[in-house]
Parts: structure tokens; sequence; C-alpha cells
């Protein structure tokens, strides 16, 4: 079976991720331009910098623009929406919409990246890499251009929730088991870990600050 047959799957991490570029931008007060810049960036940024580094060119979204295309309808009609529409979306508290959303895409994108990783030949330590990458790139690039904390720094149970599910994808298709099934493990065991640490409000240990 070819590993490239699932990487529509993306689409889908990409339209969630623009979703949450789209939040933080109404979050922010930002006018069109910085929706559609911020949904753009949050949604191919990951698997920009894994095709980077795979040595995969154009990147994806340079060959079919069509992920870019979703990524401004998202944003467009996150704008659309109005203030008071996306603040009932995002619910009674704060954020919480966008971090389940992030929740997500942060497993799709952790999967499909690993899976592309494969496909490229690359050996099964660096697929967990990247597909780790692409999962956590695209939020690093819209907090920081939000002018915030990124969740990786923030002792959130982040990185390690897309590594896991990489970890399990990879493992899975090591030992034979179907492509599909591999994913659908690999994206249960990152969404779960990483939907528990929200929920339990888990976090991992910090070293002591001597600033």
């Amino acid at each position: 079976m070819n590993l490239l047959q699932h990487i529509p799957f993306e689409a889908i991490g990409v339209a969630v991720f623009a979703l949450t570029g789209a939040l933080m931008a109404a979050r922010k007060g930002m006018d069109p331009f910085g929706f559609a810049l911020l949904a753009t960036l949050t949604g191919v940024g990951g698997g920009t910098v894994r095709d980077l580094l795979i040595g995969i060119r154009p990147v994806f979204w340079v060959g079919d623009p069509s992920d870019v295309l979703v990524c401004l309808i998202v944003a467009e009609t996150v704008f659309a929406l109005g203030p008071k529409r996306v603040a009932a979306l995002e619910g009674g508290r704060r954020g919480r919409v966008l971090l389940w959303a992030d929740a997500l895409g942060l497993a799709l994108f952790a999967i499909t990246g690993t899976v592309k990783a494969l496909a490229a030949g690359v050996p099964a330590l660096s697929a967990i890499a990247l597909g780790t990458i692409t999962a956590t790139f695209g939020g690093i690039i819209r907090d920081i251009f939000a002018g915030i904390t990124p969740l990786v720094l923030r002792q959130e149970i982040y990185v390690t929730a897309a590594a896991l599910g990489a970890a399990v994808a990879v493992t899975l298709q090591a030992i034979g088991l179907p492509l599909s099934l591999s994913m659908a493990a690999g994206f249960t065991a990152a969404f779960g870990l990483r939907a528990l640490a929200i929920l339990r409000g888990w976090s991992l240990p910090t070293f002591p600050s001597r600033g």
C-alpha cells in the first residue's frame, strides 16, 4: 500500500490548525489580513518545515495551493462571524475551543507527518522526529506571531503527546500492522495524552529557575 495515499488526511489537519490561528487572531483583535496570515502560517507551518528537512521540493502547498486556499477560507469565515459569534464559539471558558482544536490538529499532524516521512524513506527515529515537528511547529509559529509564549514552553504536555503518537505509529508499522491501524492507534495515543493533559491539568516537571 502506498503510504502517500493517506496524506489527504493532512488537509484536515491544515483546516483545524488554520482554525486555531484564526481564533488566535480574533483574540488579538487582528484585521482580515492578520486573520489570513496567522491561519495560513499555523495551517502549513509544520508541514513546510517537515518538507524542507526531508528535501521535498517544492513543499506541499507550493505544488498544490489548495491547502493555502483552505486556510484563507477558514480565516475569513471566522472573521465574518464577528466578535459575538466567535466568543460564543469559544464557549464559557476562554480558549477552550482553541485548545481542543489545537489538540486535534496536533494528533492529525503527528501521524500524517510521520507517514509522509516514512514514505520518503527516512529512518524510523527520524520519522518520529519529523512527525513531532509537523505537529508542533505550526502552533509555535502561531503563538510567536501572536506575541504569546508558545505552548511548548509552558510546561504543557504537548510535544510529548505528538512524539508518543508518532512513535506508536512507527512501531506498529515496523511490526507489520496495517497502515490504517497504525495511524489510528498513533492518533489515539497523541490525542488521548493531550486530552488528558487538558482535562486533568497535567504538566511536565520543570528545572528550578535560577533567575
